[in-house]
């Protein structure tokens, strides 16, 4: 039977719950687990809801359930569970995230597709030919940013992007290109206490004798690096180990987070209220 996974969000009020489990009703839907959340800081209501209906047409099931959202003024998604998101990977020199999340879609691991790698400079595309993947070369300077960003698009619309991932993908995205992604672009970021900005974060970690060293996985916004976090990881650390012993240990929990918040995005786990996220795991 299929599955679907629906997601909803609006301001919150009574009667939502039910008014969607009343329109499930009529596809004869069988909710498989529900989340949800009110939150007070913003007044909005998250849902996400899996369940399986005998009706195999994602259209007709949407019809079903479309009164109630136009009613409520909803955002709102629905999708068949066996389509999975379609996701383009952007990176630069630095490959450790491209292939734990390659690893890991061709594992089964991560239910998604990937369709293209982009990258600035051509160092990874022979590990994407290993895993078949097509690997576009971009290359941006200030002068071709505007141009490279064209591009970038066009194969966002090319290929139906559902979400873009930067895997240490090292050029900061315009604002305008940041402002119409909202909420679809992820990235990852070494994440200190405290928090070490420029080159070498490991080495100026080392020499401040830090404790404890992490990543954090991020909606991108125009503000570098201050966008609302979906996800983090830390591990411990001391005096006796170096600079290089520390940037081993940090590419691991930069590797580990995102493919956590790859998967929750591909599986319509994360909701974007204002400046936070509301994840349900």
């Amino acid at each position: 039977m299929p599955r679907y996974v629906m997601t909803v969000r609006c301001a919150d009020r009574p009667g939502i719950v039910h008014s969607f489990a009343a329109a499930l009703l009529e596809a004869s839907g069988n909710i498989l687990d529900n989340a949800q959340y009110g939150d007070p800081l913003t007044e909005q209501f998250c849902m996400r809801t899996r369940f399986e209906s005998p009706l195999d047409d994602v259209d007709q099931v949407r019809a079903l359930l479309q009164p109630v959202v136009d009613r409520l003024g909803a955002t709102f998604t629905l999708r068949n569970e066996d389509a999975h998101q379609r996701v383009l990977i952007m990176v630069s020199k630095f490959d450790h995230c491209l292939l734990d999340l390659l690893y890991r879609w061709q594992a089964g691991e991560l239910p998604i597709e990937i369709p293209l790698v982009v990258s600035n400079h051509p160092d990874c595309a022979q590990l994407c030919e290993r895993y078949g993947v097509p690997y576009v070369h971009l290359p941006v300077t200030k002068d071709t940013k505007a141009e490279q960003e064209a591009a970038l698009r066009a194969l966002v619309a090319e290929h139906r992007i559902d979400f873009v991932v930067l895997a240490r993908y090292m050029q900061v995205l315009s604002e305008d290109f940041c402002r119409d992604f909202s909420g679809r672009i992820i990235n990852i970021h070494h994440s200190f206490l405290p928090g070490f900005k420029g080159a070498r974060p490991y080495q100026q970690a080392y020499e401040r004798g830090v404790k404890m060293i992490g990543a954090t996985a991020h909606h991108v916004t125009a503000d570098l690096d201050e966008g609302p976090i979906i996800e983090q990881g830390v591990v411990q650390v001391d005096h006796s180990m170096d600079a290089n012993t520390l940037s081993i240990m940090g590419r691991d929990v930069e590797r580990q987070v995102l493919s956590r918040a790859v998967r929750l995005q591909a599986e319509d786990r994360i909701f974007l209220i204002g400046h936070r996220v509301v994840v349900f795991h």
